[in-house]
C-alpha cells in the first residue's frame, strides 16, 4: 500500500470564497458607518447612558463582528497566522502597545501641527479662522458616549476605559483590520504580499477605517485614518494584532479619560 506524501501541497481556496471573506468584511464597517451617521439625528448615545446598557451594547457590538467574521473564515478558512491572532512574547504586546499608544498621540499631533502651519504660512488661514475649524468640527463624542455618565457615574468611567477601550475598540476593530489585510493578502498575494505591499493593504484599510468614523465628524474622521494607519503598520510589522490591539485600547482609554475636561475646554473657546 502506498503512503500518502509527506509535503503534500494544501488544496488551494478558490477565489470566490476569499471574494465573499473581503465582501463580508468590507460590508461591517459599510454597515457600521451607515448606521453611525443615521444615529447622528438621535439625543441618545450609541453607547447607553447607564452601566448596565453599555454592557449590553458592547455584548452585541463584540457578538456582531464575532458572527461576520465567523461567517467570513468559514468561507476562506483562513489561518491563525494569515489573521496575526499569535501572541508573541509574553508581556511584550503590552509594553510595545503602551509605548505605541504614545507614538502614535505624538504622530496625530504632529500631523495636525504641520498642516496647521503650513495654512497659516500660506495664509490660506488665521489662528481665528482654524480656532473656528477645530471647534465646528471636533469630534461628536457625545454621539458615542454620555459624557455626564462618565463624569458622574465611576462605574460607567471605568467600564468605558476598559471594556470599550479594549474590548469594543481595540480587540473588535483590530479584528476587522486583520481579516481585511488577509483577505487582501489573499486575493492578491503579487500585490500584498511583500512588506511594501502590506504596507499598502494597512493604507488601504485605513482610508475604510477613517470613512467608518464620519459619523463623528471630518476631523474625527480623518484623525481615526492616521490612527488605524498607524495601527496597521503595527500589525504588520509584529506579524500580531496583539501589540495593536493593547496599543488602540491604550489610546482610547486615555482619550476617554480626558473628553469630559477636553470638552469642557471647548466650550470656553471664543465663539466666532
Amino acid at each position: 500500500m502506498e503512503s500518502a506524501p509527506l509535503n503534500e501541497e494544501p488544496t488551494p481556496v478558490p477565489r470566490w470564497r476569499l471574494w465573499i471573506h473581503l465582501v463580508l468584511v468590507t460590508s461591517y464597517l459599510a454597515a457600521a458607518m451607515f448606521v453611525g451617521l443615521g444615529r447622528n439625528k438621535s439625543d441618545h448615545p450609541a453607547l447607553s447612558h447607564t452601566a448596565g446598557g453599555l454592557l449590553e451594547v458592547c455584548f452585541f457590538e463584540v457578538l456582531s463582528i464575532g458572527v461576520v467574521l465567523g461567517l467570513a473564515w468559514w468561507a476562506s478558512r483562513v489561518t491563525m497566522d494569515d489573521l496575526r491572532l499569535r501572541w508573541r512574547g509574553r508581556i511584550q504586546p503590552v509594553l510595545f502597545g503602551a509605548a505605541y499608544s504614545v507614538g502614535l498621540r505624538v504622530a496625530v499631533g504632529i500631523c495636525a501641527a504641520l498642516v496647521a502651519m503650513v495654512l497659516l504660512a500660506a495664509r490660506v488661514a488665521t489662528v481665528d479662522s482654524l480656532e473656528h475649524l477645530v471647534q465646528k468640527n471636533r469630534p461628536d463624542v457625545e454621539t458615542v458616549v454620555d459624557v455626564s455618565a462618565m463624569r458622574d457615574n465611576p462605574v460607567y468611567y471605568w467600564l468605558t476605559l476598559t471594556v470599550v477601550s479594549f474590548v469594543v475598540a481595540g480587540l473588535r476593530e483590530e479584528l476587522w483590520r486583520a481579516s481585511f489585510l488577509a483577505g487582501l493578502e489573499k486575493l492578491w498575494p503579487k500585490q500584498f504580499g511583500s512588506m511594501g505591499g502590506k504596507v499598502g493593504a494597512a493604507f488601504i484599510a485605513s482610508v475604510i477605517f477613517g470613512l467608518g468614523h464620519l459619523s463623528m465628524g471630518w476631523l474625527a474622521a480623518v484623525m481615526a485614518g492616521l490612527l488605524g494607519f498607524g495601527l496597521g503598520c503595527i500589525m504588520v510589522f509584529h506579524r500580531s494584532i496583539w501589540p495593536a490591539v493593547m496599543a488602540h485600547g491604550f489610546f482610547d482609554a486615555t482619550s476617554m479619560a480626558l473628553i469630559p475636561m477636553a470638552l469642557e475646554m471647548m466650550k470656553q473657546l471664543p465663539q466666532h
